[in-house]
């Protein structure tokens, strides 16, 4: 049933360009963004967020979400290259190679119409269905923590593609995914902010590690997502604190200023939020999530 159902919204995949293309004045009101998928792939994150994160609801409300965009997929109503990621991010979430496929095909679409649409979504769905029919990854993607908590990469052919490829896709390089083991390896700062330590404290740990062999994850995104974890607390002088040091010591990442703004934004501090996000844009022109957000503050 669901598989005929997948043939049937694979072949009736509809745009914006088509729908210009009547020349109806009604066609070209329709083509802005589907508010309803926004909201389902807002409420697919929140679920998602650390806090909140219950494996139960999660697997009751994605099938509720993959049901619902389902029908806005029969109804036409998934048109722009935003509504067919949301769409094929919510596909990304189901439970079996179908929906894995649709997700493919959605986010291949989403890319077609904007290239500006980000590609490792792409690269991680296609990843996900291809372990899901039994077949080795080929980006590179997924990884998994054994019983003996030991992180390894999921089953993996690296002969598929270049690095040059995975570049394209915003996916690392396969000497970059051995880096990324090893540091899924390393002692976790979460553990660390979870045993009740400060965000003083965490600043000096991470101060004391040998850079060149850290007993800690000190990466980028690490420290990213420990000030996220103060952040979700509403401890945003605790958050703001672990931004500087990301930024002190990763100045050229356009995520860690990125993160800076939404702080400095929560704390009030409009001005400086602006430049933060501005740095965030001249360092990657195409961080849409930045521009956004500098519309909203100016506005």
């Amino acid at each position: 049933m669901r598989e005929s159902l997948l043939l049937l919204i694979v072949i009736s995949f509809t745009s914006c360009d088509s729908l210009n293309n009547k020349k109806s004045s009604i066609a070209v009101l329709e083509c802005a963004d589907n508010q309803e998928l926004i909201d389902i792939f807002e409420s697919d994150q929140a679920d998602r967020t650390p806090g909140n994160y219950n494996r139960d609801t999660i697997n009751y409300n994605d099938s509720i979400r993959e049901a619902r965009v389902y029908e806005l997929l029969e109804a036409g109503k998934v048109r722009t290259a935003n509504d067919y990621t949301n769409a094929g991010l919510i596909f990304h979430h189901g439970e079996d190679s179908v929906a894995y496929a649709l997700a493919v095909k959605l986010l291949t679409k989403a890319i077609e119409m904007d290239t500006a649409v980000n590609k490792w979504f792409l690269a991680c769905a296609t990843d996900r269905y291809l372990l899901s029919i039994e077949k080795p990854q080929i980006y590179g993607t997924h990884f998994k923590r054994g019983e003996d908590n030991i992180v390894f990469r999921r089953a993996f052919d690296s002969t598929k593609i270049t690095d040059a490829e995975r570049i394209e896709f915003g996916v690392e390089t396969l000497a970059q995914q051995q880096e990324k083991i090893r540091r899924y390896n390393r002692k976790q700062l979460r553990k660390y902010i979870d045993e009740g330590n400060s965000a003083s404290q965490l600043i000096e740990l991470i101060k004391q590690q040998d850079l060149q062999n850290p007993e800690y994850d000190i990466s980028e995104k690490s420290i990213n997502r420990a000030g996220y974890l103060f952040m979700y607390d509403s401890e945003f002088q605790s958050a703001r604190i672990i931004f500087e040091q990301n930024i002190a010591m990763y100045p050229n990442s356009a995520n860690a200023w990125d993160s800076y703004g939404e702080c400095l934004f929560k704390l009030g501090e409009r001005e400086n939020a602006i430049l933060a996000y501005e740095k965030s844009l001249e360092l990657n022109p195409r961080n849409t999530n930045a521009r956004e957000k500098l519309n909203e503050i100016k506005q």
